[in-house]
């Protein structure tokens, strides 16, 4: 059974820091892409970053620059680094595994770690 567990949300003044950590469990973890979607009050979950298992990243445009995703395979864990930090990336962060088999994806998720940040 896949479970992951985010940790690491907060409150935080704009311009500050956080790191947000996904760890990962019942799978090879080392075999799955994973990423990290947030979700606004009223507006709908949007990607943030990926992280391929071979480890290349994209990102959605408002974050280019500001955050960075990781992964730890020996700890199966992803981290999302968040810089320089706005009021709009206030937001419920999800951890993501996106599982694809033939004709199909299954989704997995965290249960959600709060970040605001205040101005």
């Amino acid at each position: 059974q896949v479970q992951l567990v985010e940790s690491g949300g907060g409150l935080v003044q704009a311009g500050g820091s956080l790191r947000l950590s996904c760890a990962a469990s019942g799978i090879i973890f080392k075999f799955y892409a994973m990423g990290w979607y947030r979700q606004a009050p009223g507006k709908q979950r949007e990607l943030v970053a990926a992280i391929t298992s071979g480890g290349s990243t994209n990102y959605t445009d408002s974050v280019k620059g500001r955050f960075t995703i990781s992964r730890d395979n020996d700890k199966n864990t992803v981290y999302l680094q968040m810089n320089s930090l706005k009021p709009e990336d206030t937001a419920v962060y999800y951890c993501n595994l996106a599982y694809y088999y033939p004709g199909g994806r299954a989704d997995y998720w965290g249960q959600g770690t709060q970040v605001t940040v205040s101005s």
